[in-house]
């Protein structure tokens, strides 16, 4: 039977696309599949239905889809309580259900098949899928340009004939791909960076990029972690705290990308934390989804406390569509191309099953 693929217009607050026209061709070309579009699709990409149509798909209802498709294609969960969906429809997204464990019931009920692609293992082979990885370095990016417009004064020293400015400091709690990529930005922008994890091995990659790396002995690491940063002891976290807490008090800026998969993020900074900090600082929380790393934080909202601005929002590479959609197309293309050639039973392929129901 033929592979029969479905894209699905998301909500509308996402701009991102899980698929776009070159690969789309690709995948039409290489293994002859049926992919069906929904009408408007990559709008909000700025990609229209004939880009789609010229690259090999047919536009379509999404009622139509839902019945023909056996694959549905996404970023988020895009079905309603009103949609007929064919029993046994496999769903391939970022659905990100160890912590929304409560998505997995919905998908229960449609009797799915759910394959969330942020569950894919931190392996080499798994590299060229890797949508967290992608969509990290973007929100890493941006974050850091969010701040520059957030934050009053300058992130680099500039001098002029009657006075000088002097580089704002940079903290980044987390040095994952979100972390190490909001370094590299913020020094190329010219800022005194420092950074926290509390993996020893993020240190050296910390300093390769030119930043400070805070070390907090004691630490707890998980061989079986994938690399993810685990829970700590209770007195390794008063000691981290301590030494975080001190380094604010001389901070500008704050980049939060620390988080536990399936856990509520750590929470870093409390509200005397930032009561202490400079006057006009800024943090920006990209862990706000799963709590937030900041105890103030609110999810997709920008507050001030204390003259302190803090923005929470886990989904920055929103920001980026076009940049966001291009990484996760690739991505996608590469899940199915493995799906196809190897099977469900493929080790790499059952890391991402959440939910089979045959």
């Amino acid at each position: 039977m033929k592979h029969h693929f479905g894209l699905l217009k998301e909500s509308s607050q996402e701009t991102r696309l899980a698929f776009l026209p070159q690969e789309v061709k690709k995948l039409i070309e290489k293994y002859e599949v049926v992919i069906q579009v929904e009408k408007d699709y990559g709008l909000r990409a700025n990609i229209t239905d004939a880009e789609y149509i010229s690259a090999g798909a047919t536009i379509e209802t999404k009622a139509h889809i839902l019945q023909k498709a056996n694959f549905i294609l996404s970023i988020n969960d895009v079905i309603e309580e009103k949609d007929n969906v064919t029993p046994h429809t496999t769903f391939i997204g970022i659905y990100n259900t160890l912590y929304f464990s409560e998505r997995l019931e919905k998908f229960k009920k449609l009797q799915a098949k759910v394959y969330s692609l942020d569950q894919l293992p931190r392996t080499t082979l798994a590299q060229a899928m890797d949508v967290r990885s992608s969509l990290d370095a973007l929100s890493g990016y941006k974050a850091v340009l969010k701040a520059t417009e957030l934050y009053a004064k300058v992130f680099p020293m500039i001098t002029t004939a009657t006075s000088t400015l002097q580089p704002a400091k940079v903290l980044v709690l987390g040095a994952g791909v979100a972390g190490l990529q909001a370094i590299a930005t913020a020094k190329r922008l010219g800022a005194i960076v420092h950074a926290f994890d509390v993996r020893k091995a993020a240190g050296e990659e910390v300093r390769s990029l030119g930043a400070n790396f805070i070390e907090v002995e004691g630490n707890t690491e998980a061989k079986n972690s994938g690399g993810y940063a685990v829970e700590q002891a209770e007195d390794y976290k008063q000691r981290q705290q301590d030494r975080i807490n001190e380094q604010l008090q001389s901070t500008n800026i704050v980049i939060c990308t620390a988080n536990i998969p399936g856990k509520k993020a750590p929470v870093l900074i409390d509200e005397n934390a930032v009561q202490n900090m400079p006057s006009g600082s800024v943090i920006i929380d990209l862990a706000a989804e799963q709590g937030g790393n900041c105890s103030l934080t609110k999810n997709n909202e920008t507050i001030t406390y204390n003259s302190t601005t803090i923005l929470g929002n886990s989904h920055l590479s929103r920001e980026l569509s076009k940049a966001a959609s291009q990484l996760l197309s690739a991505n996608y293309f590469n899940f199915i191309k493995h799906f196809i050639e190897k099977g469900e039973e493929n080790e790499l392929i059952k890391a991402t099953q959440v939910i089979n129901q045959e």
